[in-house]
């Protein structure tokens, strides 16, 4: 598995873009007037953005199982805090935004001149609710891949023959 000096050097580097980030992204967020939630998580943005992190190295298949049977086992000396699994894939989602700019600021590899190219749908409803999705109304769109058409969003990903990430990027459906 992974080595836990590996497991502390990736939460350090982690651990510093959010203390740069999580004020950046506060003093730039609107206020409605309304009371905001102001007690803090039991599980940092670090702790959760990490845990996601090694999930990708680890080798495991599913989320669910490196979570319930390999950080809530093993690393429990690392993360002593976690929480329930569900509670977790919540704090993830609102996690999202921090991990997509900690990885395009600070985990892209470099190009060694042969790259791969490839992009993934992500739907945004089944097509027979595309007139009735309000979500994404304004933003999302129609395109067809491989598997046929769907209304969402690509996934567009260049990686080098290493298999390093070197850039990413989501676009409306039908950007190729």
């Amino acid at each position: 598995m992974i080595s836990k000096d590996k497991i502390t050097e990736i939460f350090f580097s982690i651990d510093e873009f959010c203390k740069v980030f999580n004020p950046a992204l506060k003093k730039r967020q609107l206020t409605t007037g309304k009371k905001t939630r102001n007690r803090k998580f039991t599980m940092s943005a670090s702790e959760i953005i990490t845990i996601t992190v090694l999930f990708h190295c680890s080798g495991y298949r599913t989320f669910k199982h490196f979570y319930i049977f390999y950080v809530k086992e093993h690393l429990q000396r690392e993360f002593p805090n976690t929480v329930s699994y569900n509670r977790f894939v919540e704090l993830m989602q609102a996690n999202i935004m921090p991990l997509t700019l900690y990885l395009k600021t600070c985990c892209l590899g470099k190009c060694t001149g042969i790259s791969f190219v490839d992009s993934t749908p992500i739907r945004a409803c089944k097509n027979k609710r595309i007139n009735s999705n309000k979500v994404f109304r304004d933003i999302a769109n129609t395109g067809k891949s491989t598997m046929g058409w769907f209304y969402g969003f690509k996934l567009h990903i260049i990686v080098n023959d290493k298999g390093e990430l070197l850039d990413f990027v989501i676009t409306q459906a039908n950007v190729d």
